[in-house]
């Protein structure tokens, strides 16, 4: 490796396992070079969270970053890790930053069936991760009132709606996006679409929301004739519908696209594919700037449960592979961006060598129920990361 991958150490279980992977599967086989950045909780409190904009700032300078899960505190973890503050999300501020879009994709088995029968290809959710009810304001009206939305434009244009006459007491919101996130989410999409060579559908409810919504699908429309041709020519297609037609088409189809949703469609459908495909700890996550730069980490959290058991020096059989199909595909997009054939080899191999694994039946306790026409072996986290680390070494050999 020329190139350093920017790496985003974490939290708890999770990061228990990071190293794991690290020692057993990574440094064994690559010539690893990386701008590390520990977003454990005790470091950022420590920083006053700038090690979270540094290592996002560094992913903008190198192109390819793999983050290891974290912790965004609540008032329980405020008085646990003694905070100073209740700091934000620390994928919150990378997505803003990078001003990227979460593309989270299920790992799919023979052994393990989806709850939706006639699925055969995994579904990928692109999350547009910015604005609506995340970004939103509220108010509990304890009276009766009108409520009002009002815009003062800069220049003295103002501009003002009655949401509602209350006659007692009830609640409201604001919520907002903008067109420059819009349009890069609508670029993100489209490329990555192009880049998995996989069809795009997206769905919004224009009928319902005539200016919001329909704003997205205005701006998704003029952003897709700049990739019209490179579609035609892939023969791939971009697809518009409502929400809910696209959820009963989703339910009815094969699977093999990109779903790109808004920001809390994302939210909701991310954890309805990943289940339904069978398991939250087999889904993965990469966040795409429209520039291309990439960041790859677990679309699960940091496996607080499991890590109460580990700091008892009790045994834990906590499923690794997101975490580690995040190194894959870190190290395989460096491999492509900086023309290194046996590093994208590497980073294949890895997932085979997983997939062999999984198919011999040697799997993590969480996948024991999900499997069928095999007899499943439950090994502890350590055992299951040995085993892969056989089936690589037969691999490269």
């Amino acid at each position: 490796m020329t190139t350093p991958i920017v790496e985003m150490d974490g939290d708890e279980m999770t990061r228990i396992l990071w190293k794991m992977i690290k020692d057993e599967l990574i440094l064994p086989f690559v010539d690893l070079k990386t701008e590390y950045f520990d977003l454990g909780l005790p470091e950022r409190d420590k920083t006053d969270d700038k090690i979270t904009i540094e290592a996002a700032e560094a992913t903008k300078k190198y192109g390819v970053a793999v983050k290891c899960a974290t912790i965004t505190p609540n008032a329980q973890r405020m008085t646990e890790y003694n905070l100073h503050q209740m700091w934000k999300s620390p994928n919150g501020t990378i997505r803003s930053i990078l001003d990227g879009t979460v593309f989270r994709t299920p790992i799919t088995l023979d052994s393990i069936h989806p709850a939706v029968r006639n699925w055969k290809k995994p579904i990928t959710i692109a999350r547009h991760a910015y604005g609506d009810v995340y970004k939103s304001v509220e108010i509990r009206a304890e009276e009766e009132g009108v409520a009002k939305l009002v815009f003062e434009g800069k220049n003295g244009q103002k501009e003002e709606v009655v949401i509602h006459e209350f006659k007692g007491p009830g609640v409201l919101q604001g919520m907002h996006n903008t067109d420059k996130s819009i349009r890069s989410f609508a670029h993100s999409c489209f490329k990555f679409a192009i880049d998995t060579k996989q069809d795009l559908w997206f769905s919004t409810k224009d009928t319902i929301s005539k200016k919001y919504d329909a704003r997205f699908r205005e701006i998704f429309d003029e952003v897709f004739e700049e990739y019209k041709s490179d579609f035609e020519r892939l023969g791939l297609e971009y697809f518009y519908t409502l929400i809910d037609d696209a959820v009963a088409r989703v339910i009815r189809s094969n699977g093999g696209f990109i779903w790109a949703c808004k920001n809390y469609d994302g939210d909701v459908m991310s954890d309805m594919v990943s289940t339904a495909f069978g398991s939250l700890a087999m889904m993965t996550s990469v966040l795409v700037s429209p520039d291309g730069k990439y960041e790859y980490e677990a679309a699960h959290g940091t496996v607080t449960r499991h890590y109460y058991k580990h700091l008892k020096g009790e045994e834990t059989s906590t499923n690794p592979m997101a975490t580690i199909f995040a190194w894959s595909g870190a190290l395989r997009k460096r491999g492509e961006l900086d023309g290194l054939p046996e590093l994208v080899n590497f980073g294949n191999q890895l997932e085979d060598a997983c997939f062999d694994t999984l198919n011999a039946g040697i799997v993590t306790k969480d996948l024991v129920n999900l499997m069928e026409g095999i007899t499943p072996t439950a090994v502890n986290s350590e055992q299951f990361l040995k085993a892969i680390r056989e089936n690589l070494e037969k691999r490269l050999a």
